[in-house]
């Protein structure tokens, strides 16, 4: 008999953890290889784990609404096909080895789940190795401001304590704790009605929607600069060359892969604007990674990233565009196409909007926003003087962190995406 296990996979670089939703098998049950055996959640995105080998689904090592650490054994398959001997699952099962042998650690996890302590918090089994590790006790462990979700503490909240051990830092962390949970999408004023409303609590992406923008606001102070960009130079060119290219490559061409190759040339002009920021360091990204914000069917909001944009032509960006955009909104996006972003365009004009004020996608310092294009009579400077004309024009605004970014760095690159979308090339063959 060969026994294997199932692993929790990699749903990308800052992915630690991930929740079960549902498993789309039951133990005894048949797998074939790349066949889906359940469905997991991470802060990103959904996801269904496929079986990288053929066998009989022997035992399932958690259940449903567990969150298991990356790496970590979920199931355990039977690859021989042999018979299977039925067990109890728990309430709240853990993680063992394949041999039965149950760690310490699993075991400590097994206590706090079951309820042997007087605490009612979830830990990873990561987290439990670390503590372990460092000597901190359950009791300890309990103190620990958590940032996770349910106020779970991670991996990088007990780094940090185990750093700032007996520093006195843990107050403190506690005291922003708390107010980081006033702040909180749950700590709203108190709402009285007549009885004519109807409530409907938020679908679990809107939660985390909701959560990731309070935290945006909180941990970059933002400002928002804007500029009008003259368009029709763009526009111009894109109504002469749509349907020839819609015959060429089956496929429309929209303003947006035009937005994303002006935004990647003044990365390159400030590469100050393609950064991240930790604690008193700056992280200069090297791939130029630009996420588009898309609305999804249930009005829901996710950003697929372009990886490598810089490394693209406009044709490349039109079909990488255009794909993304329509898997996203049949939910067909890998985890891996919503991670590493390093800039973020949204387009609000695409919904009326003449502009907007974005919110920061954290861990980035910049976030574009292009207007709604619009026929306007404008005052345009030639060298036989002024003349009144009908133009395209269009408002940009653009939000950052003013931690990093200062307004002449922010208004200078603001305005360079601008000069390059005016100067676009109406003779440019694609």
């Amino acid at each position: 008999m060969s026994q294997k296990e199932l692993i929790m996979p990699k749903m990308g670089e800052s992915i630690m953890e991930a929740t079960i939703l549902k498993w789309l098998k039951k133990e005894g049950d048949t797998v074939e290889v790349d066949e889906p055996v359940l469905e997991i959640a991470t802060d990103k995105v959904d996801s269904e784990v496929p079986s990288p080998f053929a066998g009989v689904l022997e035992k399932i090592l958690y259940a449903e609404g567990d969150v298991v650490a990356i790496g970590k054994p979920i199931a355990i398959i039977n690859g021989d096909g042999g018979a299977v001997v039925q067990e109890t699952v728990q309430q709240a099962p853990v993680a063992a080895k394949t041999e039965q042998v149950v760690t310490t650690v699993h075991e400590e996890v097994k206590q706090q789940v079951t309820g042997s302590t007087d605490g009612d918090r979830f830990y990873t089994p990561l987290v439990l190795n670390i503590a372990r590790q460092e000597g901190i006790s359950m009791a300890e462990l309990e103190q620990i401001p958590g940032t996770g979700k349910d106020n779970r503490v991670t991996k990088a909240d007990i780094l940090s304590y185990v750093q700032n051990r007996g520093k006195g830092i843990v107050q403190e962390k506690t005291v922003e704790k708390k107010v980081l949970q006033q702040e909180s999408i749950s700590a709203t004023p108190a709402i009285t009605t007549n009885g004519n409303v109807e409530i409907v609590e938020m679908d679990r992406m809107r939660k985390l929607i909701a959560d990731h923008m309070l935290m945006s606001k909180r941990v970059s102070p933002h400002v928002t600069s804007y500029v009008e960009v003259d368009m029709t130079p763009v526009v111009d060119w894109r109504n002469k060359v749509k349907n020839t290219f819609e015959k060429r490559e089956g496929q429309k061409i929209t303003f947006t892969p035009i937005f994303i190759e002006a935004v990647v040339k003044a990365i390159k002009d400030f590469p100050g604007i393609n950064i991240s920021v930790d604690g008193y360091n700056l992280i200069y990204k090297k791939d130029i990674n630009i996420g588009m914000a898309a609305a999804l069917p249930s009005g829901n909001l996710i950003v697929p990233v372009i990886k490598n944009a810089d490394r693209m032509n406009l044709v490349g960006l039109t079909a990488t565009v255009n794909d993304l955009a329509n898997r996203a909104r049949n939910n067909k996006l890998k985890p891996e196409e919503i991670q590493d972003g390093t800039f973020t365009l949204t387009n609000v004009g695409s919904f009326g909007s003449l502009m907007g004020t974005p919110i920061i996608n954290q861990p980035q310092v910049a976030i574009l926003a292009t207007g709604a294009i619009k026929k306007r009579p404008v005052v345009i400077e030639t060298e036989h003087g002024d003349v009144i004309a009908i133009r395209h024009m269009m408002f940009m605004s653009m939000s950052y962190d003013h931690r990093v970014v200062d307004g002449m760095l922010g208004g200078s690159f603001l305005k360079r995406v601008a000069d390059y979308l005016e100067g676009f090339d109406g003779d440019r063959d694609i």
